[in-house]
């Protein structure tokens, strides 16, 4: 016989480390934060406590709802609403990186060779992008300067394009380290849609010529003082380095897929963070496991959030031949779509939850599971109403006697326990193997 087909099981963020660092000490973070992290971290930035707001009630029923329905045997299930925050959230920002890399590949990407670049600064100039976050949108310039200088000089007028993102983190949350990563043309585009392979230049001029860019950009801001600079001139080894990748043909459409979404990747891995709840402390791992490191629990949270950006702020940007500008004047010219760019999801509609989907093939291809996918007759589901009245909410959550089911937990998980309630399973219509899935009391200001 052959195998079941999987069926799409909603997950439990209230269950992970996660969820719980959070859930503990967010409050308490906001309340330290002048005192403890304003030095190292600089101001607080109330929309840091908001994003940590959404995520707690991300996949939560209580906090909204849609519903969905099999027309071909009447099944019919609840899918809770996501936060759709950048970085905090490691559901919702894998699905935006997925997205990204599926976007870029299909609109943004001509079918030329390209290459990765990854250009790092030294430790003594990375405050002054702490403090002053303006200046990523600078350091990002500085670098498709240099990288662009090169090309140029390999293919003389032409135009090369590259995509840049901005990272703030590196292997531990706590090392503020701005980076850039670039995924630029291997050559550059002359003519009438023609493109020209560029030969190899040396990567040591690269990293002089960005260090370059980056002083004198700091310089100008008057972030910096000639006489520093002249001091680092003198240094044997600048603290600049940059890091080259093969070549990337065309074909390896899976390749640049996964390369895109690398460029918005998360700043951690929930995989190894470890949350000891009587100790208040996170202890995380190394990418490669040989290095572990103990944390506060408010440390922890305090160095995560100086790398969630702020609302509206870019950390991809398009260059060159990939600029907006430039593919705007090809759509006029040519007559054809070539949408925006943008990370963030679409608006939800009714009518969009067909088999096409975005939301379900994004979830599809995270969790290689299709989330309206019938679990009794495998026909397709489709949405028939989105539930946000917190009244509603209560009278089907309590009809369908999960009111009292997978609620946020306790908010200081070091404190004595509160006893939890069963609900009663007679009035349940969950099928058995989600029945134990769900033993959590609702928050207390859901009492009324």
């Amino acid at each position: 016989m052959a195998e079941p087909c999987p069926v799409y099981r909603p997950r439990k963020p209230h269950l992970t480390p996660l969820y719980h660092c959070v859930q503990d000490h967010y409050e308490a973070l906001e309340q330290f934060w002048p005192e403890r992290f304003e030095k190292r971290y600089g101001f607080w930035r109330p929309y840091l406590k908001e994003v940590m707001v959404r995520y707690l009630a991300c996949g939560d029923p209580h906090e909204g709802f849609a519903r969905i329905r099999c027309h071909a045997c009447g099944t019919e299930r609840i899918l809770a609403f996501s936060c759709k925050r950048r970085y905090l959230c490691p559901s919702c920002h894998q699905k935006r990186a997925v997205a990204f890399g599926q976007w870029v590949l299909t609109h943004v990407l001509p079918a030329v060779p390209y290459r990765h670049f990854v250009l790092s600064i030294p430790k003594i100039i990375r405050r002054f992008f702490l403090r002053d976050r303006r200046l990523l949108a600078d350091l990002s310039r500085c670098g498709w300067q240099a990288v662009k200088a090169l090309i140029q000089a390999a293919v003389p007028e032409a135009e090369p394009g590259a995509i840049v993102a901005t990272h703030s983190f590196g292997d531990f949350p706590e090392r503020f380290h701005p980076h850039l990563h670039i995924l630029a043309t291997d050559g550059a585009f002359h003519g009438k849609g023609l493109f020209r392979v560029a030969s190899r230049f040396p990567v040591k001029e690269l990293e002089r010529l960005f260090r370059h860019k980056v002083l004198r950009m700091l310089l100008d801001k008057g972030k910096m003082r000639p006489e520093i600079i002249g001091i680092m001139d003198r240094w044997r080894h600048t603290g600049f380095n940059v890091y080259r990748g093969p070549r990337i043909l065309p074909r390896e459409k899976k390749s640049l897929e996964r390369l895109a979404a690398y460029l918005i990747r998360s700043s951690f891995s929930q995989e190894r963070m470890e949350y000891l709840p009587e100790k208040a402390q996170v202890r995380y791992r190394s990418k490669d496991g040989k290095e572990q490191k103990t944390y506060a629990a408010m440390e922890w949270l305090a160095a995560m959030g100086t790398h969630v950006p702020a609302r509206g702020q870019q950390s991809v940007r398009y260059y060159g031949f990939l600029s907006n500008a430039a593919r705007g004047r090809r759509r006029k010219v040519q007559g054809q779509e070539d949408p925006l760019p943008t990370v963030l999801e679409p608006e939800v509609s009714s009518k969009g939850f067909g088999k096409n989907s975005a939301w379900a093939r994004l979830i599809q291809k995270v969790y290689e599971v299709d989330p309206l996918e019938c679990p009794r007759c495998s026909a397709q589901m489709r949405v028939i109403s989105f539930i946000n009245d917190p009244l509603v909410i209560r009278r089907i959550l309590k009809h369908l006697g999960l009111w009292l089911a997978n609620a946020r937990p306790v908010p200081r998980a070091h404190s004595p326990p509160s006893p939890l309630g069963q609900p009663d399973s007679s009035f349940s219509q969950l099928p058995p193997s989600y029945e134990n899935e769900f033993n959590q009391l609702p928050p207390a200001q859901w009492d009324f």
